[in-house]
């Protein structure tokens, strides 16, 4: 049996979207991962906030990846 979710391709919109969708989420991780490791980064912030902040960030990152993957998946 053919599996016709297979067979229909996507609009480019539809694309472009999703493409975008990871870089979005490419963009919240680095940025998590940057507050995390880098301390001159946001100096102003006491060093507990701003791991708090960067670890917010990533979590963040992974439930927009979520999101994107049950969008494509439908």
């Amino acid at each position: 049996m053919l599996n016709r979710n297979n067979e229909i391709q996507k609009s480019p919109d539809k694309r472009f979207l999703f493409i975008l969708g990871l870089l979005i989420f490419a963009a919240y991780l680095v940025l998590g991962i940057i507050l995390l490791f880098f301390k001159n980064v946001l100096p102003q912030f006491e060093n507990p906030y701003r791991t708090i902040f960067g670890i917010a960030v990533i979590v963040y990152a992974f439930f927009r990846f979520m999101r994107l993957m049950q969008v494509k998946n439908n």
